[in-house]
């Protein structure tokens, strides 16, 4: 990298260790552990493991640590380790209807079958800095809600609304292999499942950005929350000396089912069409995004007109790898001095030019 820096490899070591010292900061105050980290810094690590696409909240607590704060570069430590793993296989697909449920909201019914669970939100906190956190003491407890007669039953929304055929059907496993972008280059034009993936490890302010943007008018969207679901669903594997399913523990994950507007065609009455995010830990903004997101780059399958940026699959996720785009944007600190001579002399050779021309005219 720098091989110009004065000093040399003894600049870059010395360099180390001061990076070292500065993420200790001050050694009279307690140093973070991993584990404190890992549980009051929760919301952040769920963010480091769905874009480090790894379910490892020790390791991105870890990461977190070890980058100072630095989410993007918290994930490229993840991302990094993730490769070294040995690889077994591909888990069955999650079932998140059997999902054990932390919190499930709709914003298109009132009245679900198992009941609107709030548990643990900033959406009705006041949002005002609570001094009393800068002290010790353990916050009161939670009381406990009287169990609904219906709480075992949880259907999805979209699968009420498949009911009565008021929503497009549920995408069906066709037994076809499914990408892995992680082993595999995308290739425009894509499929919906290489989106998806792509969108589930992409940066969450980037994809929250293009979200909005399509509520704004810039992907002809008009959504509504048909469901948000935070819980631990179980991983299960099927090894080939078994042939049956195997569980290999849980997972904590936020799937989000987005409701939207569809006028019909010619073939296919007026329903409703869906958006859809699943991400690691407890993501709603992420999910509910990612959900956005995914049904704007749909736009083609639905004959919808491809005019806004949310819209556009090569722009979207050529864009929204936090590591790819910060690779681009940080090797702009690393030498170019060939590069520069060669503009300056450039504009200094325009430069004269100008100046002669100049004279001439005068």
């Amino acid at each position: 990298m720098y091989v110009a820096v004065k000093g040399g490899e003894a600049a870059i070591d010395n360099a180390h260790r001061l990076l070292a010292e500065v993420r200790r900061g001050d050694p009279a105050v307690p140093e973070l552990t991993v584990a404190q980290i890992r549980e009051q810094m929760a919301l952040l690590v769920d963010r480091v493991m769905a874009e480090g696409s790894l379910n490892d909240p020790d390791l991105a607590a870890l990461a977190l640590k070890q980058a100072r704060g630095d989410v993007v570069e918290a994930v490229f430590l993840v991302r990094a380790f993730r490769t070294t793993l040995p690889r077994f296989g591909a888990s069955v697909p999650l079932d998140t209807g059997a999902m054990a449920l932390r919190r499930r909201v709709s914003a298109t019914f009132k009245d679900l079958p198992g009941g609107q669970v709030l548990g643990p939100t900033f959406d009705y906190t006041h949002r005002l800095v609570d001094f009393a956190l800068a002290g010790d003491g353990d916050p009161e407890a939670a009381a406990e809600a009287e169990p609904r007669e219906d709480a075992a039953s949880t259907p999805r929304v979209t699968d009420l609304l498949g009911r009565d055929g008021l929503i497009e059907p549920s995408p069906q496993d066709d037994g076809t292999p499914l990408p892995d972008i992680t082993r595999e280059p995308v290739d425009y034009p894509c499929d919906r499942a290489t989106r998806l993936q792509a969108l589930a490890r992409g940066d969450e302010g980037f994809i929250l950005a293009l979200g909005y943007s399509t509520q704004r008018g810039y992907g002809r969207t008009h959504p509504f929350v048909g469901e948000i679901r935070v819980g631990t669903v179980e991983v299960e594997f099927v090894p080939e000396e078994l042939g049956v399913p195997v569980p290999l523990g849980t997972v904590q994950v936020t799937e989000c089912q987005m409701v939207n507007q569809f006028k019909g065609s010619r073939v296919v009455p007026p329903q409703f069409t869906r958006g859809y995010g699943l991400v690691f830990g407890q993501s709603e903004r992420k999910a509910m995004a990612m959900a956005l997101v995914d049904r704007a780059l749909r736009a083609g399958e639905l004959g919808e007109p491809l005019a806004s940026p949310a819209q556009d699959q090569e722009f979207v996720l050529a864009h929204c790898d936090s590591l790819q785009a910060t690779g681009f944007v940080e090797h702009l600190k690393l030498p170019h001095y060939v590069d520069f001579q060669a503009e300056l002399e450039l504009v200094r050779r325009l430069r004269t030019e100008f100046e002669a021309g100049r004279e001439a005219a005068e």
